[in-house]
């Protein structure tokens, strides 16, 4: 009988990434992929560890699997590397470091059999995935870099993901490649900071220019970028149809002393540079962002610099953080801690004015025709996300398939489970 194996996957696209290639291992295997709440022989914790709250998640979900079952389980990804001395380690659970993810197949495979391998015998790789199929998720992500050197005071990432290392170009475009030609028909970039890529003589956009080359119906997706990196080659290339028109650009704050507080890269000034260079080609383009309020010492007049530049941007959407002291790094030493009642009270703020951008900005592309990717059909309904990255769904046929390109016009955004969605039919044209 087959062996089943559930897996939780925590926190960032990497990590979700890392999982998946991970899944398609065992698929091949022979093992069945079982979701999580039910029986299995194996349960593969992947945490998350960028704020506090992620960090008790991923207790909860370790202890959960080990107080409900005599299964292995494994744990991995930050929260081990940040709090390895408070995970224990047995004969049934596994403690699994990030730069040796990579080797979990074989160390959970070689568990059930006479020859079993341990952790502590095999040999660092962050780029050891390579998974040819994704049997978790329709688009495919592509490892370019990872860790970080960054150092942003708040940020515990550097300390459990080490030293930013790049991939190879040629087998980023290599993998690319063979997902595309088995039938993917999205790219997506991933990494702790992929636009700080750097191998030998390339750079960021040099990994852009040279998947956009490859022959195929596919688009590629930037997730993020941090804005210092954003150069002059990328936002060329920007204007290439098979590049999707949105990018994640991280402003954690609208306040030039609160970003130097933070040990950013970069100043407000930057930020709406790189914005407004970009809407100079394509005024539609689509910006989401970070932001983190109650930063220590962040006043009133500091939080509404930040609301200015969100309203000055006009961003797709903006993903609110309040705030978390993460022992260890610098800003939890940082005096005038701001209460958490007026977190609370900022984040509300940040949440209101993100559902009024997002709608204001969704409303634009009423009349106007979109290249959707799509994801599901259910009774009828296709939905998916167009190239601006907008979830968008329409009435469709037999003849539309899940994983194919739709041309639509929006026709209008309906509200879907408190979610401004485009509303629209298949282009005639």
């Amino acid at each position: 009988m087959a062996k089943r194996i559930a897996f939780q996957t925590l926190g960032c696209r990497l990590n979700q990434h890392e999982t998946d290639a991970l899944a398609a291992k065992f698929t091949k295997a022979g093992y069945e992929i079982v979701p999580f709440k039910e029986e299995a022989d194996v349960y593969l914790i992947n945490t998350c560890s960028v704020t506090g709250k992620s960090d008790r998640k991923s207790r909860n979900i370790i202890n959960r699997a080990r107080r409900e079952s005599d299964a292995l389980v494994v744990v991995t990804g930050c929260y081990v590397d940040g709090s390895r001395d408070k995970l224990e380690e047995d004969g049934r659970t596994y403690i699994i470091e990030n730069d040796k993810k990579s080797h979990i197949f074989e160390l959970v495979d070689s568990y059930f059999s006479d020859d079993r391998i341990l952790p502590s015998s095999v040999e660092a790789d962050r780029f050891g995935f390579t998974a040819d199929e994704n049997p978790l998720h329709t688009r495919a992500l592509v490892k370019i870099q990872d860790g970080c050197e960054n150092f942003c005071t708040y940020c515990i990432i550097p300390y459990v993901r080490g030293k930013a290392i790049s991939r190879d170009l040629d087998e980023i475009v290599d993998q690319s490649k063979q997902l595309i030609e088995s039938g993917f028909h999205e790219i997506v970039l991933t990494g702790i900071n992929i636009s700080r890529y750097s191998f030998e003589d390339f750079k960021f956009a040099d990994v852009v220019e040279r998947i956009l080359e490859l022959e195929g119906d596919f688009r590629l997706h930037i997730p993020s970028m941090e804005p210092e990196n954003v150069s002059d080659k990328f936002i060329e290339l920007l204007q290439h149809p098979k590049l999707c028109q949105h990018i994640h650009l991280c402003l954690q704050s609208g306040d030039d002393r609160i970003l130097k507080a933070m040990n950013r890269k970069y100043d407000t000034k930057l930020f709406l540079n790189v914005v407004k260079k970009i809407r100079a080609v394509n005024p539609l383009f689509n910006f989401t962002t970070d932001l983190i309020v109650g930063f220590p010492g962040e006043s009133d007049e500091e939080f509404d610099s930040s609301i200015n530049v969100c309203k000055e941007v006009e961003f797709g959407h903006i993903h609110t953080f309040k705030y978390s002291k993460r022992e260890g790094t610098p800003a939890a030493k940082m005096k005038d801690q701001v209460d958490e009642k007026v977190k609370s009270a900022r984040s509300e703020q940040v949440r209101l004015l993100n559902e009024e951008l997002k709608l204001q900005y969704r409303q634009k592309f009423i009349g106007e025709t979109q290249r959707v990717l799509v994801e599901k059909i259910v009774d009828g309904k296709a939905k998916g996300y167009s190239q601006y990255y907008l979830p968008v769904q329409f009435e469709c046929d037999d003849s539309v398939r899940e994983n194919s390109f739709v041309n639509v016009v929006v026709k209008g955004v309906e509200t879907v489970k408190d979610e401004p969605v485009l509303s629209a039919v298949i282009s005639q044209q």
